[in-house]
């Protein structure tokens, strides 16, 4: 059924219901009819009181004054009907005889009583106290138009907002103005109603008490008990939906927010104070202990009373929790938008991983995700590999990413990336596995080496069978360890040294007196902290370091001379770091006639020394070079070439942008203790 369809049987619903009061004005209606529109009332007057309860806009009932009007009149045409039946045949239908009897005990009196009670309450107090309301609320929102519109224009000139968005404010607020002015004059119809009501319960008394008299033949006590009885179940069938009516105006109009939700507002506003419970609850329990009332009921609702308070006081704790998160998020959107902030978008991160909203699990605590702790262990390995401080590693979602894939920035310039399967393994052939096990293949984002996907329930076997099989966290990790070594030289700054520095003078103030700023400055420190870092040398050993500086920049201002020096006098880190205690490292070395070239073709300068080689010499240079490291990397070998001291750090800058991995060391970096044995010769 199409909304058109259904829209016409709304439409033709409505003018059949205005029709049906209008016909029972006029025509008789069988009992059990009478019965069936009762209910029927009964049924709409609820509806019209939960809608207006959990209504959280006035306007959404901007319709309300029309359904107060229509409701009226059919409830009126009810109790024109049931009084002609009560009047004509003595049987209005099961429900008036029902609430007669029941409601009033099947006592004349108290069904006296309760349904005058029931007028008062609802003429006195429901309908006075709404129509009040009404009246005031439509005063005050029209007096507070000509404001609402300057309000609105002054908007739209500043462009605060736009020409449709004013028109929409306008129309809101005409709305408004119409809807508090209708229900001002419509709140009459329910004291109406009221009236109407009670006129027709006389009216039936005395006319029923007649008819049974004049035309039944009772006597006067019968005929009194009888219709004032039945009268009595006519009253109060029809007084409580009109007293449903009039309390649905009542919280209509006395809303005190436009846009509130009208149980859980009054729920939280009257139980909404822990402090107020526990209050009550002990005065309660204190009565039923101190007074002769009953003690179970007084104690056991105290009790309750205070454990309601217990419960609010937590459920505070976290909307004061999550009120200040907000506060704070608001906070911070503010500052975004503040004009004057906008330099906090100069700001770079030293390092930061970004990924798609896939590995976002792996991040989040909450779902189990540790890559948080292990970025804290990749500050704490780096720290005391190379002896020197992280900084902090931003991690962020990116939405522009595939959700596996993720990114890892060095001062805001992505450098790597890499993507994974999350609830998959990484299984690596060592070498040394001859079965293959089915996946996806892939290649490990660190050292990019062939690598397969496999499933959880594939990864006891491929350990079994010898391959390296690591999980998603561990990846990213890794690959995010080796991308720090590789550019920690560019993460350390003039500030950090100075941290070192201080951290240095605590113990060794002497040496850093005469040091700093005497004979270097932190820039000059700098550089040779920097270049030991770019070859993997840590710098953990500042002792040493400092004093081979101290001993030698008298003589020399040349950081890479002065790097050299500091080399040599680290040969026991170097010897440690690069060739194992009891094993023989094999080894590359460099022609003599080679080393011999590159000193003579050392050009010195005042910002320092470079090669003036011919090109074609350097490629014949370097393409020996990687000749000789194929052979040491098929053979499984870590590539190490040994040099002269006085020609290594020229070598390495003749090969370091073409074989990065490329390890290079003097002779005087090596400890005696150590086996050498050189396999082959780089000469061209």
């Amino acid at each position: 059924m199409n909304s058109k369809v259904i829209n016409r049987v709304y439409d033709y619903g409505v003018a059949m219901y205005i029709v049906a009061a209008i016909t029972m004005l006029i025509i008789p209606i069988p009992n059990w009819l009478m019965d069936i529109l009762l209910a029927f009332d009964f049924m709409l007057s609820f509806v019209i009181l939960f809608t207006c309860m959990y209504t959280t806009e006035v306007l959404e009932m901007s319709n309300f004054p029309t359904i107060l009007l229509i409701t009226t009149i059919f409830r009126i045409a009810l109790n024109v009907s049931s009084t002609r039946l009560i009047l004509t045949s003595g049987d209005p239908g099961e429900v008036i005889k029902v609430f007669g009897e029941f409601v009033g005990g099947g006592d004349l009196i108290v069904g006296i009583i309760i349904y005058l009670i029931l007028l008062i309450v609802q003429f006195m107090v429901i309908n006075k106290g709404s129509e009040r309301v009404a009246e005031v609320t439509a005063r005050f929102t029209l007096d507070a138009m000509p404001g609402k519109q300057m309000a609105i224009d002054a908007d739209l000139n500043t462009g605060a907002i736009d020409d449709a968005e004013a028109k929409r404010r306008r129309d809101k607020i005409q709305e408004e103005s119409s809807f508090f002015g209708a229900m001002d004059g419509a709140s009459k119809y329910v004291k109406g109603d009221a009236t109407a009501g009670l006129v027709i319960t006389a009216v039936n008394i005395i006319g029923g008490i007649a008819m049974g008299m004049l035309r039944q033949g009772l006597d006067i006590g019968e005929a009194v008990n009888k219709y004032t009885i039945l009268t009595m179940g006519d009253g109060l069938v029809s007084s409580i939906p009109s007293l449903l009516i009039s309390l649905s105006t009542g919280i209509l109009v006395t809303k005190g927010s436009k846009e509130a939700d009208f149980g859980h507002v009054l729920i939280d506003q009257l139980f909404g104070s822990d402090k107020v419970l526990y209050l009550v609850g002990g005065v309660i329990a204190a009565l039923g202990i101190l007074t002769p009332l009953p003690w179970p009921i007084y104690v056991g609702l105290g009790v309750l009373v205070m454990i309601v308070g217990r419960l609010n006081a937590k459920t505070i704790g976290t909307k004061q929790i999550e009120e200040e998160t907000q506060e704070e998020e608001a906070a911070e959107a503010e500052t975004i938008r503040q004009p004057e902030n906008v330099t906090t978008l100069l700001q770079v991160d030293p390092i930061e991983l970004e990924f798609g909203y896939g590995i976002i699990p792996l991040a989040d605590v909450n779902q189990g995700g540790d890559l948080l702790d292990r970025v804290v262990m990749i500050r704490r390995q780096i720290a005391l590999e190379l002896g020197t401080v992280v900084p902090i590693i931003r991690l962020r979602d990116n939405i522009q990413l595939n959700p596996n894939q993720y990114i890892i920035k060095i001062k805001g310039i992505q450098v790597s990336d890499g993507e994974i399967l999350f609830d998959h393994y990484m299984a690596m052939n060592p070498g040394r596995v001859e079965e293959e096990i089915t996946g996806i293949p892939t290649f490990e984002p660190s050292f990019h080496l062939p690598a397969i996907w496999i499933t959880e329930s594939q990864r006891e076997r491929a350990e079994s069978l010898g391959y390296t099989v690591v999980d998603p966290p561990s990846i990213i990790a890794t690959h995010l360890t080796e991308v720090i070594r590789e550019h920690i030289s560019e993460l350390l700054t003039r500030q950090d040294v100075q941290n070192l520095v201080n951290n240095l003078k605590e113990n060794n103030g002497a040496l850093v007196d005469e040091l700093v700023p005497k004979l270097m400055s932190l820039g000059e420190i700098e550089k040779v902290l920097q270049n030991l870092l770019k070859e993997g040398i840590s710098i953990r050993d500042l002792v040493t370091i400092f004093e081979t500086l101290a001993d030698y920049a008298p003589s020399t201002r040349d950081s890479d001379i002065l790097t050299e020096y500091v080399r040599q006098s680290l040969k026991r880190a170097i010897s440690n770091k690069f060739f194992p205690m009891g094993e023989t490292t094999s080894v590359l070395t460099l022609d003599p006639n080679i080393e011999q070239e590159i000193m003579n073709s050392v050009k010195q300068t005042e910002t320092g020394a470079y090669l003036t080689l011919d090109p074609g010499r350097t490629k014949a240079i370097l393409k020996a070079t990687g000749e000789q490291i194929k052979k040491l990397e098929d053979a499984g070998k870590v590539p190490i070439v040994m040099t002269s001291p006085i020609v290594r750090m020229y070598y390495k800058k003749m090969t370091e942008d073409y074989y990065k991995d490329l390890i290079v060391i003097s002779y005087n970096e090596v400890e005696s203790s150590i086996e050498l044995q050189s396999i082959g010769m780089v000469t061209a």
